[in-house]
Formats: structure tokens, C-alpha cells, sequence
């Protein structure tokens, strides 16, 4: 009874637990078959709906590109001398993303980095990470071949740091016609935000003053790219495994940058600023009279063009930045002066063509001029003198008497006629207009008084000049009335020496000044300089060839509690007037138009005179010798060795 009991009793519980059992097993299965249903159709989105958008982000994670370089185009000068060249250098880049706080530290230990170069690289990092963090920027340009061994070296130690062999700029001819050449910087943020449009990449330095910022656009050439991959740790693949990643071009060449050929002499350019080495600050222009085109310009203080593109540390910067005579400045160019006696031709040439005054009018200079209560003191007491005389001897007290009689404004005029308050249009580092005031000038900024066209009719008060205004204003005195826009670039030319662009000479504007008139300004220039008592002849006098010439001394207004802060160098003190000397050689037929100053130099007779004689002097003994020095080709009438009275112009590179 027990058995059959306890026998009922299983099969009894058996039969309950076989449908539970059945319901549960199909809730496995729907479980599962669903599972597995989701697993399918993924798998079917990721490899077949999103399969090709996976990939491509897989392989943008190794396959990586960068902006190959172009080899930036050379300037240079007239002769084919390079001013602005390029060669090889290792630079190092670094990928934002991948410089950690450890690498970066890293680096700086194995490289030694200074201050300066730490915070280069943080900066430069920061300007990759706005821009693309995945991308290498430029962090260290032109470094020796020890760091750039190590960093190659250190493999995973630095992973994104890398050396690339490339073109850097360099000029080989140093600090010579720095303001003019210009240097180069890495962009700032801004002007990478702003020129990512325009192709550049972070990384590249750009043209930062002179022609390597006016002419960046055919300088700089077009970027190539290069398509590399590399694996997890962000070395490179060999090529066979790159290829399968890399769809299209692994590599698209640069196109290299077009030179610039100048009409700059760099000969007479180290000649010109060896004469001025002398002085504290200075600026010479040297043009050709007949055509505009520039042959020398100086800016002194300067700057190694070498050391501001990419080498100069915060305490040269600071050193130059803190110079009072500015030697950021371009002195030619955007620095305004009053031009003093320089200035004087405007004065006579407005009154001989008013009819107010003529050549042999005599006039009595006692050494002072009494005007509406005020005494303006002249440089001497010169007696009697008649226009030429005055301007020989360069008195102030016979262009006071002119000016009475044809005031502010029509002085102002012949100004304007001559180029003065407005830029040259060469357009490079700021080329100042200047300033020649009016009555209606002084009515807006202050009440007119009779005292200001005595004083701008020598060149003083509100008159502002630039060294490059005086000498394309002498230069048309020279060549009877062509006011030429001023000429520095003589052509452009591919990197195989074919001619993209060549450039002839402009002429502003043609002044109509009567010949009777500039035969009277010229007659006292050829005084100044070829006779005693001429304001340069006493100085020292030329000796190789009459020539033209006007000397300038420009007072200046005193701030004494600025004044005595200041230093005294190389005989530069603000207090000092400024020194100018404007003219042409040979008096006749003239070919070179010169003007020097000597930034608060003193008397323009003894300072910037002597200054303009030693570089023609150089010029046509050495450069451009006006007797025969070698063997001579008769059948050339051009040959620039035989004997002749005036210089011939020298053969053109063609």
C-alpha cells in the first residue's frame, strides 16, 4: 500500500511539470530567435548599411596627410644677386592631440629646450588645437641636425613628434636692405582662422614686413600634399600597406613660388649703408632720375632678417622694441620729418610762377625776420642776395620775404604737385603721405596765424615729409617735370628664369613747372655744391663731376622732460635737429637722383652731405668707374669701361 501510494504520488507531480517545462522552453526559443534577430540585424547595419561610413572613419584614423611645402621664391637684385633665398632645414611638428603633459615634457628634456623655445611650442600648440588637433603643426623651424637625430630616434618615446626635411628661408646677404626685404613669421591664430580659406595651413610662417609680405601671394607657390598611414601608435606604415588604404593620390606635388627680381644694386646698397654705419639713424634713398626705379634704399637702426624669421628670443625682442630710435620702422618709408631747406624749391617755384619774385630781385637778410610781434632767426647774416645766392647759401630770410607775399596755400600747392602729402604708392611698410598743411587745415585743428606759411616755407612747422617723397620730388626736378611713381620690382620670373611679369616705369602725374623757374632752382643747386660758400662745398667738395645739390636742417620741437631721458647714441639725441642733403649726379644730364638724413644728426652741410659724397664717390670709382678699367669693346658704344664724361648705364641681366 505504501509502494502504490508513493507510486501515484511521482507520476502524479511528473505530469504537472511537463507543460510548465514546455512553456518555458518556448519562451527560450522566442528569446534566443529574437536575440538572435537583433544580433543579424545589426550585424547587417554595421557591415552592410554603415559598413562603408565605419571604414572610412577606421582608415581616417590611420591613413593621416600633410601640406608638402613649396620652395618659396627667391628675390632678387638687379644683377641677380640673392637677397631672399632658401635651403634645406629640419623642422619638427607635433600633433596637438598627441602632445600629452608627459611628451611634452619629454621633448623638453631630450631637446634641452630653453624658456622662449617651451613657450614657442605652447603657442604654436594651441593655434594647431583650434584648427585641427588631429593635423601636426610646426613647433620648432630650423633646428640643428643633433635634435632633429634625436627626436627621429625616440620612436614611441614622442609619439606625433616628427622631422621634416624642408626648405627654410634665409637671407644670405644678412642685414642688408632688411626694411625693404622684410623677414618671416608663423601666423598668429587670427591669421590662420582668416587665411584657412586662402590654403594656408597653421603650421607655415608667412611674410611679415617688405616685399615678403607685399608679394606673399607670388612668393609663397602652392602647397603639395602627402597621404600617409600609420598604426596605433602613430608610426608609419611601409608603402605596400599604405596602398591598400589610401584611395586616389599619395602624393600631389608643390608648385614652387615666382622671384622677384629687383632694381635694387646690392653693391651700391652695402656702399650706401656702410656710409651711414657712422651715425645713430639714418635713411637713404638713391633713384634713378629718368626712370623712378629704385637703386638703394636704407633704414637705419635695422634688423637680421635671419634672426626675426623664427630665431629671435623675448630679450632681442624686447631690445629692439625698447630702442628710441625705433629700428622696427622704416625710415625711407613711414618715418615723417620736417625736410627743412630741402623743401625751399616749392616756396621759390611758386612765387616765380605767381610773378611775385624773379631771379635777380635783391634782398637784404640781416639775420632776422620780424613778422606780427615774432622774430624768426635766420642761420647767418647774409647781406644782399639775389635767388640763386639765397639758395646757395641757403637763407632763410629771403623764403620768409617769399612767403609773405604768396602765403601757405599756394606753397602747399607745388607741394602737392610734387608728391608731397600723399604716398608714393609703392606700397610697402606703411609709406606715409606725410602731411603739408593749409589755412583750411589749421582752421579745423587750430586758428590760422600769418607765422605758419613763414615757417612752412623752409620746410619747418606741420610741413611732414618722407625720405622717398624728397627724392622722387628731386628726381622729376631733375628730369624737368616727370613725378614717377617709385619702382622697386623689375620683373617677376618663374623658378626657371622665364618672364611672368615685367614691369616699366610710371609716371604719377607730369608737372608743368616753367623751365625759366627750374633753371633758377637748379643755378643755385649747382652753387650749393660746386662753389664756395655753397652750404655742401664748404663741407668738402666733389671732385669727379659737377653735380646738384641741396642741404636741409631741420629743427626740431623740444620736450625736455621726454629729451633727458634719453640716450645718446652714435651721436643720435632727440634734441638734435635732423640733417638732409637732397641732389643729383652729374649736374648735368643727371643719372641718380640721392637723398640722405641723419635722424637728429645736426647741420645737413656737415652730417648728411659728406654722407651722399662718399657713396657717389664710390659709385663712379668703383661700381660705375667713369675711366677705363679693363679691356674695352670699341664696337660697343655701351660698354660701361670706356672713357667717357658721364656714366653710361651698365648692361641688364637679361
Amino acid at each position: 500500500m505504501l509502494l502504490k501510494s508513493g507510486s501515484g504520488s511521482s507520476s502524479s507531480g511528473s505530469g504537472l511539470a511537463l507543460p510548465e517545462l514546455h512553456r518555458r522552453l518556448k519562451w527560450v526559443a522566442l528569446v534566443s530567435l529574437a536575440a538572435f534577430g537583433l544580433l543579424i540585424g545589426r550585424l547587417w547595419q554595421l557591415q552592410v548599411m554603415r559598413g562603408e561610413s565605419y571604414y572610412e572613419r577606421t582608415v581616417s584614423n590611420v591613413v593621416k596627410e600633410r601640406y608638402v611645402p613649396s620652395v618659396r621664391g627667391k628675390i632678387l637684385d638687379r644683377n641677380g644677386i640673392a637677397l631672399a633665398d632658401n635651403r634645406p632645414s629640419f623642422n619638427i611638428y607635433a600633433t596637438p592631440k598627441s602632445m600629452t603633459p608627459e611628451v611634452r615634457a619629454d621633448l623638453v628634456r631630450m631637446l634641452g629646450l630653453g624658456d622662449d623655445e617651451v613657450v614657442k611650442i605652447d603657442e604654436r600648440l594651441e593655434v594647431g588645437k583650434k584648427r585641427d588637433p588631429k593635423i601636426p603643426i610646426l613647433v620648432l623651424e630650423d633646428q640643428g641636425r643633433d635634435r632633429a637625430s634625436i627626436v627621429e630616434q625616440a620612436g614611441i618615446q614622442l609619439p606625433g613628434v616628427e622631422v621634416h626635411h624642408e626648405p627654410y628661408r634665409y637671407y644670405p646677404q644678412g642685414a642688408l636692405a632688411a626694411h625693404l626685404i622684410g623677414y618671416m613669421t608663423q601666423m598668429t591664430t587670427n591669421e590662420a582662422d582668416k587665411l584657412a580659406n586662402q590654403g594656408y595651413d597653421a603650421s607655415e610662417l608667412v611674410g611679415r614686413y617688405g616685399l615678403e609680405s607685399a608679394w606673399e601671394n607670388y612668393l609663397r607657390g602652392k602647397k603639395g600634399i602627402e597621404r600617409y598611414a600609420v598604426d596605433a601608435r602613430g608610426q608609419r606604415l611601409d608603402d605596400a600597406t599604405a596602398k591598400t588604404l589610401i584611395e586616389g593620390e599619395r602624393m600631389v606635388p608643390p608648385v614652387s613660388g615666382a622671384n622677384l627680381v629687383l632694381t635694387i644694386d646690392a653693391e651700391l646698397q652695402r656702399l650706401a649703408e656702410k656710409s651711414v654705419s657712422h651715425v645713430g639713424a639714418a635713411a637713404v634713398v638713391i633713384v634713378e632720375a629718368k626712370t623712378g626705379k629704385i637703386r638703394a634704399i636704407v633704414s637705419k637702426p635695422s634688423f637680421d632678417p635671419n634672426v626675426m624669421t623664427g630665431h629671435l628670443t623675448h630679450a632681442e625682442y624686447e631690445m629692439l622694441k625698447t630702442d628710441p630710435r625705433k629700428p622696427f620702422i622704416d625710415k625711407a618709408l613711414r618715418a615723417t620729418y620736417p625736410p627743412g631747406s630741402v623743401f625751399k624749391f616749392t616756396t621759390m617755384i611758386a612765387a616765380l610762377e605767381d610773378g611775385q619774385a624773379a631771379e635777380d630781385e635783391g634782398i637784404t637778410c640781416v639775420g632776422q625776420y620780424e613778422l606780427a610781434g615774432t622774430t624768426f632767426r635766420c642761420n647767418g647774416t647774409h647781406g644782399k642776395l639775389d635767388m640763386v645766392q639765397a639758395v646757395q647759401h641757403s637763407c632763410d630770410v629771403y623764403f620768409w620775404k617769399l612767403a609773405e607775399r604768396i602765403g601757405l596755400d599756394r606753397i602747399s600747392e607745388v607741394a602737392r604737385e610734387y608728391g608731397f602729402g600723399a604716398p608714393t604708392n609703392l606700397g610697402l611698410n606703411g609709406d606715409s603721405g606725410g602731411r603739408i598743411p593749409t589755412k583750411a587745415w589749421y582752421e579745423e585743428h587750430q586758428k590760422y596765424k600769418v607765422g605758419y606759411a613763414t615757417n612752412a616755407s623752409i620746410g619747418q612747422g606741420d610741413v611732414e615729409v618722407t625720405v622717398l617723397q624728397m627724392a622722387m620730388a628731386y628726381a622729376a626736378l631733375a628730369n624737368g617735370g616727370k613725378l614717377f611713381v617709385p619702382q622697386v620690382v623689375e620683373r617677376i620670373e618663374g623658378s626657371d628664369g622665364h618672364t611672368i611679369v615685367a614691369y616699366q616705369p610710371t609716371v604719377a602725374r607730369e608737372v608743368k613747372t616753367p623751365s625759366d623757374a627750374l633753371d633758377t632752382w637748379r643755378r643755385g643747386m649747382y652753387k650749393v655744391a660746386n662753389e664756395k660758400g655753397g652750404t655742401a662745398y664748404d663741407h668738402g667738395h666733389f671732385d669727379l663731376m659737377p653735380i646738384m645739390g641741396k642741404t636741409g636742417t631741420a629743427e626740431v620741437r623740444k620736450n625736455h622732460k621726454k629729451d633727458n631721458d634719453e640716450r645718446d647714441l652714435e651721436g643720435w639725441h632727440p634734441t638734435r635737429s635732423h640733417s638732409w642733403f637732397a641732389g643729383w649726379a652729374p649736374a648735368e644730364d643727371p643719372d641718380l637722383v640721392i637723398v640722405t638724413f641723419v635722424e637728429h644728426g645736426g647741420s645737413g652741410g656737415r652730417i648728411a652731405w659728406p654722407i651722399a659724397s662718399k657713396i657717389l664717390e664710390g659709385y663712379y670709382t668703383k661700381i660705375r668707374p667713369l675711366h677705363p678699367v679693363g679691356p674695352v669693346d670699341p664696337k660697343d658704344p655701351k660698354d660701361p669701361k670706356l672713357p667717357v664724361a658721364v656714366p653710361v648705364a651698365p648692361k641688364q641681366v637679361p
